[in-house]
């Protein structure tokens, strides 16, 4: 036949067919009793014999195959990936034989198949292989489903041939490597992908992938022939796979579609099924998550372990090793022990290793064998191991070493060492947060506080946080630091107060390790204290100077001050990669400063520190040439709380908008991007009423812009001088020269309306908030000098959450000071400050039924 006939489909009833793939499919489902080989075998062997049968059925020309690629190619077809095919020629179809293609194709989808497909010669597959290391993975282990031998055979000498080994190698490195990165490095997010994420299926294949390359064919049993797996190490390595095979299946199956993340949806369902029962106070889907954080840490080890040790067969380390001490060796950058039975025999070697890697420029990591040696020799290290004196030395050494923590800690938290080490850090191993913002397990997150720490140290990372980078290197003993992070969080999920716990836990450890009293103190503090600071800066009017006074007597010393601060930004920027922001920056510097002027002695009087910002802004408003009779009119009619609440820059922005809008009727809104770089700041003028926050918060919604902070301030002559920051959740402003504009004049209209407040949006909660709901929680007290009450709610994040607490303040006639809202992750930590003079919070039954219709609107 020549290439332009097209070939003809013979009679074959799709239908049918589609029947038989569906009833096999569903047989298989309904079989399926957690032994994913047999599943995965048994669905590429349907899937196999339904394409033979429309191949057959299509007569194609002799020369021409069918082949399997992917996850297909190597008989591992999960319940709903992608049928991946290529339809291999001799030569280049002519038009007439690519639309009988297409119509062939057709069948394949028309019977239920979604098939992944390429029609190429043996040259083009030669070629895009060449071009793209997908292709050649593919080409890597394809298999003949049905079609001429001989051009299969060819098409798979060819790509022998071809295939340009250190090239594949150095690119599947790389790859893994960026697909790493797209998961923050971390296997350990509350809602991990089996097959992409680290630890996942993919750093399995990987290794298999490159072995073939390098021509070590044969699965894990031909790494074990050539030495680089143990007899013990397939059989674990090969369990770890089915467990992750076992869990993509059933996902597919749970979802019914392709669905590789362990989404909430998905947790509790798989905890029964996989039989896990609730312990320790934790949900059974705790537990799961747990066994699955462990299985990708094992999985992460192997593939740490077996990509160093076929990097080696690509490029043999020749020579002899350069000896070290008794114990180690060094070979092209590899730390290598002296013999196999090294840490048995010397236990305290294992801290060594992780030490010299930190000492040593000239070594990058330990070569398989001693990856190997030192896993065995983990559980050596015990209640004897830990008292030792020179062990404690050396992990305090760790901590001191100039270079290289990081890295120190997450391998020795990836061999298991730093859980064995510390025991209570071993505990959080895994485990998972439920509070909304936290996006990693605890040790993860424990872990990420380190290294943002030690990345304030770094001389190419000081652009990012130039004032920790100051404060960090002028901070003597660093090691507290490290310590108190440690230590943080470590008690999280025992009940009672982590912070406390955390506290003891520490104390014990500084006293084991020989700290001095003075850093001791200091630790101890800081994991007490470790929350303080966020939750002042972010929940109380740092304007005041009472606030500020009340935190620096809870600091003391400049020494905890700024171990704290650094300690909170390292902190909140290791919660997710979405809480922190340039507003909480703001917040805690602002805080930070205004406390390093108290403890100085630099704190002045209420009456000075209003004089100091009226001069300051006085000068801002001569250099943009405002008249000064200008200030002179505006500022009387502000009151003198307005100077105490609102820094120089505010007063003269506000100065310069009022200049002709004093006594304006109608309602005045400006805009203008946030002095300290993100965000919007908006200030609203009108004449004063009941419903206005209401109002204003619920154009905000919907707008999609996320309200941060209000200042709420009410002139003598009876007009509302508020100023929002806002930020834009919907990432449209990516200039703000037409959102200026358009907030400007359509909140003044919405404010000049009559109509009444328009009720808060009723958006789709989620995943995160529905699988793990807060049960919301206000409370309403005196501040401490009685001049206002504090209104403290807390809840899940939801779509017009800001707007329904706003309603209900209004129809209980309640006149807000000062918002505060916070949102971390999906958990929403709002504050307001309402008047104390309001007859209504004097009353208990009042104060209780506030409370209960927040409660039922946060619900809602």
């Amino acid at each position: 036949m020549s290439r332009s006939e097209p070939f003809p489909f013979l009679p074959v009833n799709l239908s049918a067919l589609r029947a038989d793939l569906k009833q096999g499919r569903t047989r298989l489902a309904a079989t399926y009793q957690g032994r994913p080989g047999a599943y995965l075998r048994a669905h590429s062997d349907l899937l196999d014999a339904v394409l033979i049968r429309l191949w057959q059925a299509a007569a194609p020309p002799r020369e021409t195959a069918l082949v399997a690629v992917g996850g297909f190619g190597r008989r591992e077809q999960f319940p709903h990936s992608d049928v991946d095919l290529l339809i291999l020629l001799h030569e280049e179809p002519g038009a007439r034989l690519t639309a009988a293609l297409e119509r062939l194709v057709g069948g394949f989808w028309d019977v239920g198949l979604e098939v992944g497909h390429s029609v190429r010669t043996i040259a083009s597959c030669l070629e895009e292989a060449r071009r793209d290391v997908t292709v050649a993975t593919n080409l890597l282990e394809a298999r003949r489903i049905t079609g001429s031998r001989r051009l299969f055979s060819n098409l798979r000498q060819a790509f022998r041939e071809a295939l340009d080994v250190p090239g594949f190698v150095s690119s599947k490195v790389l790859e893994q490597q960026q697909r790493h990165t797209r998961f923050q490095d971390s296997a350990y997010n509350l809602e991990p992908n089996v097959k992409e994420s680290p630890g996942g299926l993919r750093d399995l294949q990987n290794c298999l992938w490159i072995a073939r390359a390098l021509g070590m064919g044969g699965g894990w049993h031909g790494l074990a022939r050539a030495g680089l797996l143990s007899r013990s190490e397939v059989r674990r390595i090969m369990s770890l796979q089915t467990r992750l095979q076992d869990l993509r299946i059933r996902l597919h199956r749970l979802a019914g579609r392709r669905e590789d993340r362990l989404l909430f949806d998905y947790q509790e369902t798989l905890a029964s099924e996989l039989a896990c029962q609730p312990r320790g106070g934790r949900a059974a889907s705790d537990v799961f998550m747990q066994r699955y954080y462990r299985t990708a840490k094992e999985v992460r080890l192997f593939n740490h372990a077996l990509l160093i040790g076929l990097s080696e067969r690509l490029e043999p380390r020749l020579g002899e090793p350069a000896l070290i001490n008794a114990h180690f060796s060094h070979r092209r950058g590899l730390l290598e022990i002296n013999a196999p039975d090294v840490f048995e025999r010397h236990p305290a070697a294992i801290l060594d290793a992780f030490l010299l890697l930190q000492q040593r420029t000239d070594l990058v990591d330990l070569s398989p064998a001693t990856v190997r040696a030192l896993v065995r020799a983990v559980p050596r290290i015990d209640a004897a191991f830990r008292r030792v004196p020179e062990n404690r030395a050396r992990f305090l050494a760790m901590l001191r070493a100039p270079r290289g923590l990081t890295h120190a800690l997450r391998r020795m938290n990836l061999y298991g060492v730093l859980g064995r080490y510390l025991p209570v850090f071993g505990r959080v191993v895994g485990q998972m947060q439920h509070d909304l913002f936290h996006v990693y397990t605890v040790d993860e997150h424990i872990l990420m506080v380190v290294r943002n720490l030690r990345r304030f140290t770094l001389p190419e990372y000081a652009h990012e946080y130039p004032l920790c980078s100051r404060l960090i290197a002028n901070f003597e003993r660093q090691e507290v630091l490290y310590i108190a992070a440690l230590f943080h969080d470590i008690a999280k999920g025992r009940g009672g107060d982590h912070s406390i716990l955390g506290a003891r836990e520490a104390r014990r450890f500084c006293r084991d390790h020989g700290l001095s009293e003075e850093d001791t103190e200091l630790v101890v503090w800081l994991v007490a204290e470790h929350l303080t600071m966020s939750t002042t800066a972010q929940k109380q009017d740092l304007s005041d100077p009472a606030v500020i006074a009340a935190f620096a007597a809870r600091v003391k010393t400049q020494r905890r001050l700024t171990a704290l601060y650094l300690l909170t930004v390292a902190d909140i920027r290791g919660t997710s990669p979405k809480v922190w922001n340039a507003w909480k920056g703001k917040l805690l510097e602002e805080l930070f400063r205004a406390t390093e002027r108290n403890l100085s002695g630099g704190m002045v009087s209420r009456d000075v520190q209003m004089e100091l910002r009226r001069r300051e802004a006085l000068r801002l408003l001569a250099r943009a040439a405002v008249p000064p009779e200008v200030p002179q009119e505006v500022w009387p009619q502000l009151g003198e709380n307005y100077f105490l609440r609102h820094g120089a820059q505010e007063i003269a922005w506000h100065t310069r908008m009022l200049a002709r809008a004093l006594y304006s009727a109608t309602p005045l809104v400006r805009a203008r991007a946030a002095p300290h770089g993100e965000g919007i700041q908006v200030m609203i003028y009108t004449p004063d009423r009941e419903d206005l926050f209401a109002r204003i918060c619920a154009f905000f919604e919907r707008m999609n812009f996320n309200v941060v902070e209000a200042r709420i301030h009410t002139t003598p002559h009876g007009y509302a001088l508020d100023t929002f920051l806002i930020l834009d959740l919907g990432g449209i402003s990516a200039s703000y020269r037409d959102l200026l504009p358009f907030i400007e004049f359509e909140l003044a209209a919405r404010l000049a309306s009559s109509a009444p407040p328009e009720p808060p949006l009723a958006g789709r909660v989620s995943r995160l908030v529905r699988h793990f709901p807060i049960e919301p929680r206000v409370s309403i007290a005196p501040d401490e000098r009685g001049q206002y009450h504090v209104l403290s709610v807390t809840a899940g994040d939801r779509p017009g959450l800001l707007s329904r607490i706003a309603q209900v303040l209004f129809h209980h006639g309640i006149r807000l000071h000062m918002a505060k809202i916070t949102t971390l992750g999906e958990r929403a930590e709002d504050t307001f400050l309402v008047r104390a003079d309001d007859e209504r919070l004097d009353h208990p039954r009042q104060v209780v039924q506030l409370q209960a219709d927040l409660i039922a609107a946060l619900r809602g």
